[in-house]
């Protein structure tokens, strides 16, 4: 069937029905993306009735666009049209999902709600996570609206203590039950709608959960006054997720010995919580994460291989093969065993991607289509986008669809005419992973700042290995158990050359990240590096590498700094750069055993911006400002430590440290930094860990900040104290306390923030980096009518963000959340 053919009607015109199958396709296909792109461009939504009527005015106008004459004017009129449509459509879908969302009314109630179990609950040391679908909710009695996804966490130990005044915190919790999926419970829970870090060049959690559909995160209140959760009964209505789960435990169980069991159960079920940290850290650093989980290359192997033997098999019957052809019968029973598998590995957001690719190509097939390859590969994206309008912001997307398209544009897999054999075939897929690598290798230090340099080596040996036999074995481990174990020892010794690999000086390389359009151009210029023209044509493709490559951040002026206080939740994480310097004070906290501020936030953020430290402060002991220390030190092995810590302290082992000591002074670029607190006796007075808090004072002459890490007011009072002092005796070193930019003491803490402090002090702006509904209740409202009684401008991090401070320009602090803004992101009431 041709492609005039699908579009032909009895009213059209064939000219017609010829230009909009082929001509106009592509107008349409670009149209519709760049309107796509465009509405998730929106800091706020529209109201639901303008996209609506945009959706009206576009069908309208796609009927009279058959009737423009002239092909380029109609080729605009439909590119236009459709934008325009899916613009309006995008926007009316974002309308709904946010009408869904909690009221801010409800947040931290205790919420009796009804669910069942939808997803295969995720364990991690303090607990489980699971997502509830929603049946039922009510507070006091009083039935009410919550949105459909919960995604709960079920705490043991002390981790969800209360947050009210009067409450015990130091109650254990209830252990959590063994959940599985389909199981309905009624359970007391407390909420708050998804709120995330917002940093430069950070991970948006917002977007992924506003793309999971989830408008409501929380915990299970299980302590010993709470009501206990009960389990109601064990329905049927996830049963693929139900199945996912007893396999995974089927694996812990018989992999309970073995460090890469999280890899098999990555691998058959999609669960790619149980790879541990360190691993992930290896297959980053080589390149081959992509194969660690079920990702678009496996489905698309797995669809292959299926089709393959279905069509081997249909051959085998006479009967089949007159009943329906045996290359359909494959096409159709490769792609429905693909969407099959793509299920049964928890349905995740590059599944869907690469099963809706090779449903569109399949479909096209089965169509008997033959269109130009670009037509097919936009086609391809625009239903992508279609189901998931806001896959055009994530990196998978581009990774995936930017290296089909450059397979397509460089006719690589297709063997050399009259060559056949195993040799050939390994020589075109070599070929392949190098022009991947060539085009990819752009577009992966504009997304991430980091590129593997033995990842075209890597690759080269994961790649057939994990996906021709560890996978394989791995997935037939579901029917016979011991191949688990043959599974675990192959995939153990391709760890253990990864590891190797990882452990090169220069196994992979990061690069301040580039804007847009220089990766764009990198992109292309790797594109014609690998196309098969001839060199004296493909070497116009270095000049295009160039800027992503050598991109530099814009320098700071001599004699200025700035800072950028990280939006890390309830911790410390501040940024200090000089010309050619630069000081991080606190590492943030640690969220869990496998994740902290370090990892997730900190080092992602020194690597974007290409900041190489010369020292790492760290105030005092607590989590809250060491938890993603040894992450950051692993990134940074240059950088100084500078703190209060204790000798025997872990961190010890990893790097020595120095002890801060007030009057400790020095500097860098025209800029002084002085460290005002803690005194030498202190250490052997000082009862909490608070009261050693280094305490740095930063300053060019004409602007100052103060970082004052946990003190409390006894420390506030001596400084206070020394400042009077030393500005009535000639001669000794300035321990002046006023400053422009403060740093709050103690996150806001009640314990903190004197109005005698303040007085001194005197800040234009204070900065307050502070978790969203913390237990601890910081800022507290005692200190926010402190401030304001002071006139002192408060900045909290769950209403700005990652702060930003400029010595230059001393009047604004300007706010992640305001300069990132878009419409999925939470105001914070």
């Amino acid at each position: 069937m041709r492609a005039v053919d699908i579009a032909a009607s009895p009213h059209r015109p064939a000219s017609e029905t010829r230009f909009v199958a082929t001509h106009g396709l592509i107008p349409a296909l670009l149209g519709g993306l760049l309107g796509n792109a465009l509405q998730l461009q929106q800091a706020s939504l529209l109201p639901a009735d303008h996209y609506l009527l945009g959706l009206l005015a576009g069908l309208l106008l796609l009927g009279l666009s058959l009737r423009v004459r002239g092909s380029v004017w109609r080729r605009v009129l439909l590119g236009t049209v459709f934008a325009v449509l899916a613009f309006s459509s995008t926007g009316w879908r974002a309308q709904v999902v946010a009408s869904q969302a909690l009221a801010p009314a409800l947040e931290g109630r205790d919420l009796e709600v009804t669910g069942v179990v939808a997803a295969m609950p995720q364990h991690f040391d303090g607990g489980l996570r699971f997502r509830l679908e929603l049946e039922r909710a009510s507070l006091n009695g009083q039935a009410l609206r919550l949105p459909k996804r919960l995604e709960l966490g079920w705490y043991a130990g002390v981790h969800a203590r209360g947050e009210g005044t009067g409450e015990s915190t130091g109650e254990l919790q209830r252990l959590p039950a063994p959940l599985q999926a389909g199981e309905r419970w009624q359970m007391t829970v407390r909420l708050k709608a998804p709120h995330g870090g917002i940093n430069p060049h950070g991970f948006d959690y917002e977007l992924w959960q506003w793309e999971q559909g989830v408008q409501a995160t929380g915990y299970v209140r299980a302590g010993p006054r709470d009501p206990a959760p009960r389990l109601l009964a064990q329905t049927w209505q996830h049963p693929v997720q139900w199945a996912r789960g007893q396999v995974r435990d089927q694996i812990g169980v018989r992999l309970a010995n073995s460090d890469v069991g999280g890899l098999i159960a990555a691998l058959v079920v999609g669960d790619q919580a149980a790879i541990e940290r360190s691993d992930w850290d290896v297959f980053r650093a080589t390149g081959v994460a992509h194969l660690m989980s079920i990702s678009g290359l496996h489905i698309t192997m797995f669809a292959w291989a299926a089709a393959l033997a279905l069509g081997w098999l249909w051959r085998r019957s006479a009967w089949l093969c007159l009943r329906l052809p045996a290359a359909t019968a494959a096409l159709i029973g490769g792609m429905a065993l693909a969407t099959a598998y793509a299920l049964f590995s928890g349905w995740g957001v590059p599944a869907q991607r690469t099963v809706l690719m090779l449903a569109t190509v399949g479909a096209l097939r089965l169509l008997g289509v033959r269109w130009p390859w670009p037509q097919v590969w936009l086609l391809a994206c625009a239903v992508v986008v279609a189901v998931d309008p806001w896959a055009l912001l994530q990196a998978g997307f581009w990774l995936s669809f930017v290296a089909v398209g450059v397979l397509f544009a460089s006719d690589s897999g297709e063997l050399p005419a009259g060559r056949s054999g195993l040799r050939s075939r390994l020589r075109v897929l070599m070929h392949e992973q190098w022009v991947i690598t060539l085009a990819l290798t752009p577009l992966s230090l504009l997304l991430f700042g980091q590129v593997s340099l033995v990842g075209l080596l890597a690759n080269a040996l994961a790649i057939p290995w994990v996906t021709l036999v560890v996978t394989p074995l791995a997935m037939s481990g579901v029917l016979l158990h011991p191949l688990w174990d043959l599974a675990a020892g192959v995939i153990g010794l391709l760890a253990q050359l990864l590891r190797g690999l990882a452990q090169w000086p220069w196994a992979s390389v990061s690069l301040a990240q580039a804007p847009l359009w220089a990766g764009v151009a990198g992109v292309l210029g790797g594109l014609l590096l690998a196309l098969r023209l001839p060199w004296s044509l493909r070497l116009g493709g270095v000049p295009l590498l160039l800027p992503v490559l050598f991109w530099q951040a814009p320098p700071i002026p001599a004699g200025e700094f700035d800072l950028l206080a990280a939006d890390v939740g309830q911790g410390n994480a501040v940024l200090v750069r000089t010309a050619q310097h630069a000081l991080l004070y606190d590492a943030g906290p640690m969220y869990s055993r496998e994740s902290d501020a370090g990892n997730r936030v900190l080092v992602p953020l020194l690597r974007a911006l290409g900041v190489r430290l010369d020292t790492l402060v760290l105030s005092h002991r607590d989590s809250d400002h060491t938890g993603g220390a040894v992450a950051v030190l692993q990134m940074q092995p240059q950088a100084s430590l500078l703190s209060s810590i204790e000798s025997e302290h872990a961190l010890q082992a990893l790097r020595p440290f120095t002890r801060c000591t007030a009057g400790q002074r020095w500097q860098w670029d025209g800029v002084d930094f002085e460290v005002l607190h803690p005194q030498a006796g202190d250490y052997a007075d000082a009862r909490k860990p608070n009261a050693l808090s280094c305490t740095l004072r930063i300053s060019n002459g004409a602007q100052t900040v103060l970082l004052a890490g946990d003190i409390e007011q006894a420390q506030e009072t001596q400084l206070v104290a020394r400042a009077q002092g030393s500005a009535t005796r000639p001669g000794q070193p300035s321990a002046g306390l006023r400053a422009d930019v403060l740093l709050v003491p103690h996150h806001g803490s009640k314990t903190s923030s004197s109005d005698a402090f303040l007085e001194a002090v005197q800040p234009r702006f204070a900065i307050a980096q502070t978790g969203y509904r913390n237990r601890f209740g910081h800022p507290a409202n005692a200190v926010l009518v402190r401030y304001d009684a002071h006139h002192i401008k408060l900045i909290d991090t769950p209403r700005c963000g990652a702060a930003s401070w400029h010595s230059w320009e001393p009047d604004e602090v300007q706010c992640a959340r305001k300069v990132q803004k878009r419409y999925w992101h939470h105001g914070v009431p």
